[in-house]
């Protein structure tokens, strides 16, 4: 399984109504054969619980439905797919920092739970060749690292006994931070791939995105630009974003990526696996212009690094590159995210 350049179905299975309506209409084979004629080598499926499982557990089938029927697209378009539980039952990042919604990591019962939804899709899925396995996205809060270790363990020995060869990908804590692998133990298991997200800096790829405390909706931010462009505006509007802080880069540029991403690519080599970018773009509210630089940069990174990604996203979700906003760069723009999966 190759996993190069892939693109993210972010609003179809997962951060959206759950409804049938809604899963009819959202996404259509159509949809699939397009990412395949761009370039594109696989798709990252976000899935929340809601679509695999009931309330009480058991198996929700006309969710799942919809599951095999995209896997049915995509076997017939060769692609290959990253099925993400984007949310489980007792865990989901938009309630970080709630311990009553997000208990997962405190209670047995759900961790069994969470163990039992994985031996199920092991089940269905485990043996399919074009099929990856990303156990869940954007683990938080810091106080669960080991906890997040020890589920991590169990549920690959479970899926181990139903998948033997299904690729096997999982990333650290605090929205799978590239800084957070290192606090993942080295795999015992084969055929596993760490991941992490790629947003940086913020203050950009997100710029006047109102789920993001204290960012301005009136400040538009370049990039690229000097480190002191980006502190001084942190400072102006009350941003207080980790990444510009904590650089020592002295522009913010491709060099600022390298740093941002060197303790993960050092933790991939330590570990001896494969590292993976499941999820980077840049919202629809930045400059296109500035977009198309700041994604020339992070590919000539990924490429320089061997890391194979899924762009954020196909379409909505407010970072949709085959939305309006993108038209102006859209061919420069697939030409670059697809070059490397065409090569190979």
């Amino acid at each position: 399984m190759k996993l190069y350049r892939g693109i993210n179905f972010g609003g179809y299975l997962s951060q959206c109504e759950h409804s049938l309506e809604h899963y009819e209409s959202f996404i259509c084979e159509d949809d699939v054969k397009k990412v395949a004629e761009l370039g594109f080598d696989h798709i990252r499926l976000p899935i929340d619980y809601e679509v695999l499982e009931k309330d009480n557990g058991e198996e929700y089938v006309e969710g799942t439905a919809y599951v095999n029927q995209f896997l049915v697209w995509c076997k017939k378009y060769g692609l290959d797919v990253v099925l993400d539980l984007h949310k489980a039952y007792g865990y989901d990042f938009n309630n970080a920092g709630d311990a009553e919604k997000n208990n997962l990591f405190t209670d047995e019962t759900l961790q069994k739970r969470f163990v039992d939804l994985w031996a199920r899709m092991a089940q269905k899925y485990g043996t399919l060749k074009y099929v990856a396995f990303e156990l869940l996205n954007e683990v938080v809060e810091e106080e669960v690292a080991d906890n997040w270790n020890n589920l991590i363990d169990i549920t690959v020995d479970m899926i181990r006994r139903y998948a033997p060869d299904v690729p096997i990908i999982y990333g650290g804590i605090q929205w799978n931070s590239a800084r957070t692998l290192k606090l993942l133990n080295k795999p015992e298991d084969d055929n596993i791939i760490f991941t992490f997200h790629m947003y940086e800096p913020l203050i950009f790829t997100h710029q006047k995105a109102y789920w993001v405390p204290n960012m301005p909706m009136d400040k538009t931010i370049n990039y690229p630009a000097t480190m002191e462009y980006y502190k001084e505006v942190s400072s102006l509007i009350g941003y207080k974003g980790k990444d510009v802080t904590v650089s020592g880069c002295k522009e913010m540029g491709k060099p600022f990526l390298v740093e941002m991403i060197s303790e993960a690519v050092d933790k991939a080599k330590e570990a001896g696996v494969r590292l993976y970018c499941g999820e980077f773009g840049v919202i629809d509210r930045a400059p296109v212009e500035d977009t198309l630089a700041w994604f020339k940069d992070i590919f000539e990174v990924f490429e320089e690094y061997n890391i194979h990604c899924a762009v954020w996203s196909y379409k909505e979700m407010d970072f949709g590159v085959t939305d309006e906003h993108y038209a102006p760069i859209a061919d420069e723009l697939f030409s670059i995210m697809t070059k490397t999966s065409k090569a190979e």
